[in-house]
């Protein structure tokens, strides 16, 4: 658990800057949402920040294992 932790932390800092881009790209993008860009941008960054640990918890042993896409597909 330990490695599985420590690829969770690397990942975060990726997974985070995705998810914090891509909510301010449809906050800033869209008329109606960047009228109140001021309150929504705050929000964003918290839901990113709360997201992050899951999401890249969950990506960590994908990330481990080294042949995963192939057993995938061999599955199917």
């Amino acid at each position: 658990m330990k490695v599985r932790l420590l690829i969770t932390a690397a990942l975060s800092l990726m997974v985070n800057a995705v998810l914090f881009g891509v909510g301010a790209i449809i906050v800033l993008s869209i008329p109606e949402l960047n009228v109140d860009a001021e309150y929504l941008l705050p929000i964003v960054v918290v839901v990113s920040f709360i997201a992050t640990p899951i999401i890249a918890w969950f990506l960590a042993p994908r990330m481990r294992n080294r042949y995963w896409q192939r057993r995938k597909r061999e599955e199917h």
